[in-house]
């Protein structure tokens, strides 16, 4: 059943590249107006801390916002999706090697995440920047509470003594509706990892379980997802590209050089900027439209004249 979620992996891979990267020559004259080498170290340093655990999408975001890189908010959704499949794709590939969930668990939960994903980005693809703005605010906000309480190790509590590597019964049926949820947020700027571990730690599963789970599920739903994406021209190219470029350095960097990190400090900081980024964001959303301040430009004049 591994060589066939890898064959699956690698298959949809190879598709999503294809894909996207044809989307890229045929507007390689007109990839956007931003500063693609921002993106390129914000890719490395985002999916470095993906592949410990941290989760790419809150980070991206925070990224992006520092450096100003974003012009138009609609389009982040989507570059987090397109920019971050390919490294998730070579996580999964790890963890699925090294860690043994059960088949009909990892499976089904991973096609549950793919069909929440496929659905919800024809839902988010359709949003203005103002709804974009205020999911993206309540998501990072969702994210920073959920990366506390597994700082306080209030999640880990749930999974102290949990021994299963699968589920059967209402647990399983509750693991697999509870993904497809979590597949749909995440096309949202919603991260999946850390809900995940809380989804599973609840469940009874072994905490090691959710690492092949929630990285196979993100590498199986991520493709899908950014196909709407780019096929709707909702997502900054120059960004993605950078992304996918400078994420893949960052998870081969993490896997090959990192045996122990202490990231206790680190990740209460990107708690508490993550949270500023979320309330400063749904803020934002809530701020009236001024007539002296012109609106966002849609996708289309958004790439004209770069």
């Amino acid at each position: 059943m591994v060589t066939a979620i890898l064959t699956l992996l690698i298959g949809l891979g190879l598709w999503y590249s294809f894909f996207f990267i044809r989307d890229i020559i045929k507007h390689k004259s007109n990839l956007g107006p931003e500063k693609a080498w921002i993106a390129y170290p914000v890719g490395v340093i985002t999916d470095f801390l993906d592949t410990l655990g941290i989760g790419s999408y809150a980070t991206t975001t925070l990224g992006f916002k520092v450096t100003k890189f974003l012009k138009n908010d609609e389009l982040l959704p989507g570059t987090l999706n397109v920019g971050h499949t390919i490294p998730v794709i070579i996580e999964a590939v790890i963890f699925i090697t090294v860690v043994n969930v059960e088949a009909l668990t990892l499976v089904s939960m991973v096609i549950s995440a793919m069909v929440g994903s496929w659905l919800g980005a024809k839902w988010v693809s359709k949003l203005s920047e103002r709804k974009i703005q205020r999911i993206m605010g309540i998501a990072l906000a969702v994210t920073a509470i959920i990366m506390a309480l597994k700082q306080l190790s209030l999640l880990d509590m749930l999974g102290q003594g949990n021994e299963a590597m699968g589920l059967t019964g209402i647990p399983l049926v509750i693991g697999i509706v509870g993904n497809f949820i979590l597949g749909a947020l995440m096309t949202a700027g919603i991260g999946l990892y850390a809900p995940c571990m809380a989804l599973v730690y609840m469940l009874g599963l072994n905490p090691l379980a959710a690492f092949p789970i929630m990285m196979t599920s993100c590498a199986a739903l991520m493709p899908v997802a950014s196909f709407e994406f780019v096929k709707f021209s909702r997502y900054s190219k120059k960004g993605a590209l950078g992304l996918t470029i400078g994420g893949t350095l960052g998870v081969i960097a993490a896997v090959t050089l990192v045996t122990s990190l202490d990231l206790t400090i680190l990740t209460w900081l990107i708690i508490a900027v993550v949270l500023y980024t979320a309330v400063s964001m749904y803020l934002q959303s809530t701020k009236p439209a001024s007539s002296t301040t012109p609106e966002a430009p849609s996708p289309q004049e958004y790439h004209k004249g770069a």
